[in-house]
């Protein structure tokens, strides 16, 4: 069989949180490039074989990236294109995998964790709660890249839902501007959660009203998410209801009622 292209999740940063199957291809793969901006290297060092050659993304054009995907091949060499988190979420695949869908080349995509629920446990929070939000709305505010005008945070702002914000703590000011203009209020509780599991993770809480100066306090402006919701108050208020799946009333297909 003729080598594929792997491209896969490696978590949100701590070497452990990349699944099984992202480990192996990575143990067997010849030929690893890997996105140095956000992707620890001694992550990749810690998996990947003496014998393979391995390339910081960062500073490569897709044009490179591609180039040296199809030299691999050419060499009958194995190739992993390591992306940070999740590769479906904010991880510029699209556009490889359709340079690769016009040259022929058979690719796999292997998911990992998104830095989302890196944060959610850094946490220790469930980020969908009865009677609260059944909705986790994953986004960022326009900066350098657009967003479509109905996507801009004040038009889905609207819903108040649970909300994780990418790619914008750098302007977390205007954040909090065009969420205020939506359902949340100044009292809407509010995480910042910067390197989720990174050994230097750092978690910021507070509301609309404070998150921005203790954000600027603490000097973070990257590599952060912004968590906002009404469920974040629930460890210190209490749950407003409990799930059915385990109340002893409610029948289900594996359990009957409880007498």
């Amino acid at each position: 069989m003729s080598p594929i292209v792997s491209f896969v999740g490696a978590g949100p940063g701590a070497a452990d949180l990349i699944t099984v199957r992202g480990a192996r291809l990575l143990r067997h793969a010849d030929v690893i490039i890997y996105a140095g901006s956000l992707v620890d290297l001694q992550l990749v060092k810690l998996y990947a074989a003496a014998t393979a050659d391995i390339y910081d993304s960062a500073g490569m054009t897709l044009t490179e990236v591609i180039t040296a995907m199809m030299d691999s091949i050419a060499e009958n060499k194995s190739v992993v294109r390591l992306h940070t988190g999740d590769p479906a979420i904010y991880g510029a695949i699209q556009e490889q995998m359709e340079a690769l869908d016009r040259l022929g080349v058979e690719y796999q995509v292997v998911p990992g964790v998104t830095s989302a629920f890196a944060a959610a446990a850094a946490l220790k929070q469930e980020l969908t709660l009865p009677e609260v939000s059944q909705t986790v709305i994953f986004t960022r505010v326009e900066g350098r890249t657009p967003v479509p005008e109905r996507e801009h945070l004040s038009q889905i702002a609207v819903l108040g839902a649970t909300m994780v914000i990418y790619l914008s703590v750098g302007m977390i000011e205007k954040v909090v501007e065009q969420l205020l203009e939506g359902a949340y209020t100044a009292g809407t509780p509010a995480a910042i959660v910067s390197r989720a599991s990174w050994e230097d993770e750092q978690i910021i809480q507070g509301t609309l009203a404070d998150i921005s100066a203790k954000v600027r306090e603490a000097g973070i402006d990257r590599q952060a998410l912004i968590v906002v919701g009404d469920v974040l108050a629930a460890r210190r208020e209490g749950l407003k209801s409990k799930s059915l799946l385990y109340d002893g009333s409610f029948a289900h297909g594996y359990r009957g009622v409880v007498v």
